[in-house]
């Protein structure tokens, strides 16, 4: 199921934090084809080396939020984020919003480090800050409807029940993570549940009050 909007009849303000998050995203991910492994490992955030020399490797705390894996890795957590980030970003303000995505994706870094702290692989990927979105979201936005494309083409689901698919996902992915071992790469859903339960948490302080700004 790939989301391709909501209903945004509501919106009092034009998106562009968001529009510009996604060209940050298409410009880092452009310089990563260009400068390759060497660029990848040099601004991705590594839990091992953050560990080890916290100073060093702070940069890559925002740097790896824009960094992404490959084409289907960048367009897939674009897509989310053009879906859903319009909408937080109206009800936050646009400064909140910027504070809102960044807090969010450390908040998932974060949940990931603590998951597996040795591990030597990159990280990268908007994606736990976009799970931020989603989990304000689900609770700001409880009644929203989205489209989704799905092989039996263009349906419409509660946002509710679309996000909470998601979410379950994400449970069923830890579990198969903790039947391995080996420190060999693959989804980051500790950072995806980080990021959603920041989120969720940051709009059920906050977000019924905020304004746009």
């Amino acid at each position: 199921m790939i989301p391709i909007g909501d209903d945004n009849t509501a919106s009092r303000s034009f998106p562009f934090v968001t529009y510009l998050f996604i060209a940050i995203n298409a410009a880092v991910f452009f310089m990563q084809t260009q400068g390759g492994e060497a660029f990848t490992r040099q601004w991705a955030y590594i839990p091992r080396e953050f560990l080890s020399n916290p100073s060093d490797e702070a940069v890559t705390l925002i740097s790896s939020m824009f960094m992404h894996g490959g084409i289907a890795h960048i367009l897939g957590n674009m897509v989310y984020l053009w879906t859903f980030g319009d909408n937080i970003e109206d009800r936050l303000g646009h400064f909140g919003y910027v504070l809102f995505y960044i807090g969010t994706g450390l908040a998932a870094i974060l949940a990931q480090t603590a998951f597996n702290p040795g591990s030597n692989i990159p990280n990268v990927g908007a994606s736990g800050a976009i799970a931020g979105v989603l989990g304000a979201y689900i609770l700001l936005f409880p009644q929203g409807k989205v489209r989704l494309l799905t092989q039996a083409g263009i349906v419409y689901l509660p946002a509710i029940a679309a996000i909470g698919f998601w979410f379950l996902l994400q449970f069923t992915g830890i579990l198969g993570s903790l039947s391995q071992k080996a420190d060999t790469g693959g989804v980051a859903y500790m950072a995806h549940i980080g990021g959603f339960v920041a989120g969720f948490a940051v709009a059920l302080l906050f977000g019924r009050r905020a304004k746009v700004a």
